[in-house]
């Protein structure tokens, strides 16, 4: 037998979080079914700017600012951009005064998760499918056979969203980037030269139409990211159950660079982890459907060549509890009111994600990126 639920929320990252946060906020309960089998069930890790015209906004929504502002990462807003023989093209101090922020990913989800009401989390609920019933109710069915009915449907689980299907025919494609992540812990002690390298926050080195990309996170540990023009089944040729030969795999693609780079590699922590990026179409959106809609990575994933993923996700999990609160018995008004603004300003980070993209793992993605951060010629 199904259980009712008003507003069912599928997914509990950071958006279907935000969500449920403003809509308890302005007095609205709602349930949230997430697949992981607990808040522990795996480290959540990354550094996230948030962002001042959207993400910082959401969580003004939640009533949860001041407390974000507790966790932020003094000195995450540091960036240095260098060439791969390992040339500072640009060095910026955090200055406090960028309006974007670092703070831990596993932190921001943590304010989120224990500001909610006991019991909102659903936890161990995977789902195996979704179908529209009448009236605009939908049915959501879980791996463990179990099923639940609700008047309002939200998909905010992610990139390979079960929701979505119901409204969009679209499916992420790959944009031709492939990540390798590694880790490098405690690295002022153990790895002083990779810590150097990196700086206090935010480092980009590009060249050969590749790049590395890396964090320090506030534990001191450094999270770094290569990313590679590849084709989509170059990360099926690697053992990742092999470290060595997949640090061999890796740095085969970066002969020639500066020592101190390839260390970032050689020297990690812990078995490497693959990552092909994907993106819906830029400007994805969809008719209305009564009784459904999306929000974050299952409405727009995009790649994060702009750093918008988890700030967009935030503001359109509040924006769509804000209508939602705005029109109180009237569901359908508030999706058109959500929907409405949701679509142009997700096309609007989508498209400046892809051209990041291009421009940075472009023929002159360094020179261009250094016009970028010093105004110079070639920054538009």
């Amino acid at each position: 037998m199904s259980t009712h639920y008003p507003i069912a929320i599928i997914g509990g990252g950071l958006g279907g979080l935000t969500a449920a946060k403003v809509l308890h906020v302005n007095g609205i309960e709602s349930a949230i079914f997430e697949l992981e089998a607990s808040a522990e069930a795996r480290t959540q890790g990354g550094m996230l700017d948030i962002h001042t015209e959207n993400g910082q906004k959401a969580l003004h929504a939640a009533g949860l600012y001041e407390d974000f502002r507790k966790i932020i990462h003094e000195g995450g807003q540091a960036m240095r951009l260098l060439g791969p023989d390992g040339t500072v093209h640009v060095s910026e101090e955090d200055d406090k005064d960028r309006g974007r922020p670092e703070v831990d990913r596993g932190d921001l989800r943590d304010l989120l998760l224990n500001s909610l009401p006991a019991g909102t989390i659903r936890w161990d609920r995977k789902v195996t499918g979704a179908q529209a019933l009448d009236g605009g109710r939908h049915e959501v069915t879980f791996t463990d056979g179990s099923t639940i009915t609700t008047d309002l449907l939200i998909g905010a689980d992610g990139a390979w969203s079960r929701v979505r299907p119901l409204l969009s025919d679209a499916m992420p494609a790959y944009t031709g980037i492939s990540f390798v992540e590694a880790d490098l812990h405690d690295a002022e002690t153990r790895h002083p030269r990779s810590a150097a390298v990196i700086g206090g926050g935010f480092f980009i080195c590009l060249g050969d139409q590749r790049g590395i990309l890396a964090h320090r996170e506030a534990d001191g540990s450094l999270h770094v990211y290569t990313a590679l023009k590849t084709g989509e089944d170059w990360l099926d040729t690697i053992d990742f159950s092999d470290s060595p030969a997949a640090k061999s795999a890796v740095l085969s693609h970066f002969d020639g660079w500066d020592e101190d780079l390839r260390g970032l590699i050689a020297d990690a922590d812990g078995p490497l982890v693959p990552r092909r990026i994907h993106a819906l179409p830029i400007g994805h959106r969809w008719g209305h459907v009564p009784g459904v809609t999306l929000l974050g990575d299952a409405a727009h994933v995009m790649s994060p060549f702009a750093g918008e993923g988890a700030n967009l996700a935030m503001f359109d999990g509040a924006e769509l509890g804000r209508a939602i609160a705005a029109h109180p018995g009237d569901i359908e008004a508030a999706l058109a009111t959500y929907e409405e603004a949701l679509f142009p300003r997700s096309e609007v980070s989508a498209a400046e994600s892809a051209e990041n993209l291009r421009t940075m793992f472009g023929e002159h993605g360094l020179e261009q990126m250094v016009a970028f951060f010093s105004g110079g010629p070639g920054a538009e």
